[in-house]
C-alpha cells in the first residue's frame, strides 16, 4: 500500500489541481481499519469541485461515520489528465481518506444527480477494477448501490447496480448497513443478502423484476421474480425533519469548489406544483426545520468549518412559513460574526421589501428569478402561479433597493408553447428594462443589465409532463431565432442552450432497461464526463444508439398515453398517477392548481408522512 501511495504522490505533480486527489482536508474522517466492520466508498460521479458541493454527500458522510465501526470515504471522478495517468501506471480508483482501492470495500455507493453522469459510473467502476455489469460481480462484495433523484427511474442503469435506494436516505442507509453488519459473519451469498435487503422499505433490487415489452416497444409488464420483492417499491420519507441527522461540520476543501460555503437545509419538498419540475414532486411532502434547529446548525457549521458564508438550502427558501422571523434570528448571529448569509431559490410572488432589507446587506451580486415562460397563458399551462404584475412589482422592489442586475430564466419547448409565447420573453425582458429607467435615479443602481437565459425543456418522470414529447432540435432552433429577432435592446443579454445533451437527458430520464446496452456501448466508445461540453461526444452517443437498434425519438419526442405502463410504474414516489393525469389535462386547458399552503389538491400523499400542509382544506 505504501508503494501505491508513493506512485500517487509522484503523479500528482503532473496534473491540474492535484488537491482534488490527495485527501487530508480539515474535517475529513480517518479511522483505524482494524477497528472497522463496514467500509463504504461514497462515489460522486463528477469532478471533486462539483461533488464536494453536494449536500447529500455531506449528510450521508457524517451519518455513516458517526458509527464507530463504520467508515465512509469520499471518491470522485478524476479529470481526463489524471484518469489517463492512473491507467498508465496501474493505479486503481481509491478513496481519499485512506488512499485504499475501493474494490476492497464492502459498499461502493453512487449518488445519481444528473442523467449525463451515468457513464461516469461505468468509468469509475472500471477504473476501480470492478466489473461494470452487475451480473459479472458474483461475490458478495463490493455491493454497488445508488440513490439520488435519478433513482426515481433507475431502469436505464439497472444492468450496472445491485440495488437502488429510493427517496430520502438518512434512515434506510443505516438500516441497510446494519443488515449487512448482521449478515456478514454468516458469509451469505450476494443473492441471499439482496433478498433480505429487498424487504427494507425504499430498497429496490432490479434483478428481482422481469420486464416484458409490447411489439410497439412500450413496456408490457414489470413482474417480481422472488417473493421478497414487492409489486411496488415505496420511497422512504423522513417524517420528522426537525430530528433528522445533520452534520455538525463539513469537510473543508483545499481548493475552491462550486459552492464553497456552509449549507443549512431549512426545508425539504415544495408547495408549488410547477408541472415541469421533478424535484417539486419527488421530494414531497413539504417539511420544515424549526428556527432554533436552523440557527443551531448554522452556528455549529460556521464554527467547525471557519466558513464566512452560509447558504439556506431548499427548493424555495422564501416559502419557509416564518421566513422573516427566521432571518431576524439568523442575521443577529451572522452580522455579529461577519458571516455572509445567502438565500438562493427566492420566489417572485413572495419577494418583499422586508425580505430585500434582510438580504441586501449580504447579497452582493444581482438577483435571479425564474418566470419560466414569457406569457401569462403559458405560465398557467406550467402552473407557475405568478402574474406579470408580481414579476414587475418584484423587479421594482429590487431596482428601488439599489439592484441593477436581474437574471431571468425561461424554458423553450414547453407543452402548448407558440411563437407568441417566445416573443413574450422578449417583451417581458423589455418591460423589466423600462421599469429600471422609470425608477428614480437616486434609488436605482448606476448601470442596468437584464440577462435572459433559456434552456430546452426536458420531460421527467413523476411530473404531470411525463407524458409530453420533447421539442425537436428543429423546433427549438426556430424558437431561438424568433427570440433573437424579437429583442430590441443591447441592455438585454441573451444566452441560449441547444445541444444534443438535452435530447440525451430526455432519453435517459424516461428510458427503460434496453438503454443499458447503449450506455455501455457509448462508454466503450469513450463517452464519459458528458456533462462537460469539452468532453461530450454527440456522434459517439448517436452511433451507440444506432448500433443497439434504439431510436432516440421513441424515448424523447413521442407523446405517451395516460394508460401506458411507464418503465418506473413499479416504483412508488407517493404522488398518484391519477393526480399527474389530472394535472396534465389541466395544463392543456391552461388551468392552474393552487399551492399546498392554500389548500390540498389531492396529490395522493398521506398526512402520516409529516407534511406541513398535507390534508389542509
Amino acid at each position: 500500500m505504501e508503494e501505491l501511495k508513493k506512485k500517487i504522490e509522484k503523479l500528482l505533480l503532473k496534473v491540474q489541481r492535484p488537491s482534488r486527489y490527495i485527501g487530508g482536508e480539515v474535517g475529513s474522517v480517518v479511522k483505524d481499519k482494524d477497528k472497522v466492520d463496514v467500509r463504504f466508498a461514497f462515489c460522486f460521479p463528477d469532478t471533486y469541485e462539483v461533488g464536494m458541493s453536494h449536500l447529500g454527500m455531506k449528510i450521508l458522510y457524517g451519518l455513516k461515520n458517526a458509527r464507530e465501526n463504520w467508515w465512509c470515504e469520499r471518491v470522485f471522478m478524476p479529470e481526463e489528465d489524471y484518469n489517463k495517468l492512473m491507467r498508465e501506471n496501474d493505479i486503481p480508483l481509491y478513496a481519499l481518506e485512506s488512499l485504499d482501492p475501493i474494490k476492497d470495500f464492502d459498499f461502493i455507493g453512487f449518488t445519481l444527480m444528473y442523467e449525463l453522469s451515468y457513464n461516469n459510473v461505468l468509468e469509475m467502476l472500471d477504473l476501480a477494477g470492478v466489473p461494470v455489469l452487475a451480473k459479472d460481480r458474483t461475490e458478495l462484495t463490493p455491493l454497488v448501490i445508488a440513490g439520488g433523484p435519478c433513482a426515481c427511474n433507475p431502469e436505464p442503469m439497472a444492468d450496472f447496480f445491485d440495488l437502488f435506494i429510493l427517496g430520502e436516505g438518512e434512515e434506510v442507509n443505516v438500516e441497510l448497513l446494519e443488515l449487512y453488519e448482521r449478515m456478514k459473519p454468516l458469509k451469505p451469498t450476494k443473492q441471499e443478502f439482496l433478498r433480505e435487503a429487498a424487504k427494507l422499505e425504499g430498497v429496490y433490487v432490479p434483478s428481482f423484476y422481469d420486464v416484458d415489452y409490447n411489439e410497439d416497444g412500450t413496456v408490457k409488464s414489470i413482474t417480481p421474480n422472488v417473493p421478497e420483492a414487492p409489486a411496488r417499491v415505496k420511497k422512504r420519507v423522513i417524517k420528522d425533519f426537525d430530528k433528522v441527522y445533520y452534520p455538525e461540520g463539513f469537510v473543508v476543501p483545499f481548493t475552491q469548489i462550486v459552492h464553497d460555503r456552509a449549507v443549512v437545509e431549512v426545508l425539504r419538498g415544495c408547495i408549488r406544483g410547477c408541472r415541469f419540475c421533478q424535484a417539486g414532486f419527488i421530494y414531497r411532502p413539504f417539511r420544515e426545520k424549526s428556527i432554533d434547529t436552523i440557527k443551531n446548525e448554522t452556528k455549529s457549521l460556521c464554527e467547525q468549518t471557519g466558513y464566512e458564508e452560509v447558504s439556506l438550502s431548499s427548493l424555495s427558501t422564501s416559502d419557509y412559513t416564518e421566513i422573516n422571523k427566521l432571518l431576524e434570528n439568523l442575521v443577529e448571529y451572522t452580522d455579529g460574526e461577519q458571516i455572509n448569509l445567502s438565500l438562493p431559490s427566492l420566489r417572485i410572488d413572495n419577494f418583499s421589501e422586508e425580505l430585500l432589507e434582510k438580504i441586501k446587506s449580504v447579497r452582493k451580486s444581482g438577483l435571479t428569478f425564474a418566470p419560466e415562460a414569457g406569457t401569462q397563458r403559458l405560465r398557467d399551462v406550467i402552473n407557475k402561479n405568478i402574474t406579470e404584475d408580481e414579476i414587475m412589482r418584484t423587479c421594482r422592489t429590487a431596482f428601488e433597493g439599489g439592484y441593477s442586475t436581474v437574471k431571468l430564466y425561461f424554458m423553450f419547448g414547453l407543452p402548448e408553447e407558440t411563437l407568441e409565447d417566445v416573443e413574450g420573453i422578449a417583451k417581458l425582458a423589455q418591460k423589466v428594462l423600462d421599469l429600471y429607467y422609470e425608477t428614480p435615479k437616486e434609488k436605482r443602481g448606476k448601470s442596468v443589465q437584464i440577462s435572459v437565459s433559456t434552456a430546452t425543456f426536458v420531460p421527467k418522470p413523476f411530473t404531470p409532463f411525463e407524458f409530453e414529447p420533447q421539442a425537436t432540435p428543429e423546433e427549438i432552433k426556430v424558437k431561438q431565432e424568433h427570440l433573437f429577432k424579437s429583442l430590441t435592446s443591447r441592455k438585454i443579454r441573451l444566452s441560449t442552450h441547444q445541444s444534443y445533451t438535452s435530447i440525451l437527458e430526455a432519453v435517459l430520464a424516461r428510458g427503460d432497461r434496453r438503454l443499458g446496452k447503449a450506455i455501455y456501448t457509448a462508454w466503450k466508445k469513450g463517452c464519459y464526463l458528458d456533462g462537460w461540453d469539452e468532453h461530450f461526444k454527440a456522434d459517439k452517443w448517436q452511433e451507440a444508439f444506432e448500433e443497439c437498434g434504439l431510436d432516440t425519438s421513441f424515448y424523447a419526442h413521442r407523446r405517451r398515453s395516460y394508460d401506458e405502463i411507464a418503465p418506473w410504474s413499479h416504483l412508488d414516489y407517493l404522488v398518484s398517477h391519477e393526480f399527474f393525469v389530472r394535472e396534465n389535462k389541466k395544463a392543456h386547458q391552461a388551468v392552474t392548481t393552487r399551492n399546498c399552503k392554500e389548500g390540498c389538491s389531492g396529490c395522493g400523499i398521506k398526512c402520516e408522512y409529516g407534511g406541513v400542509y398535507c390534508g389542509k382544506r
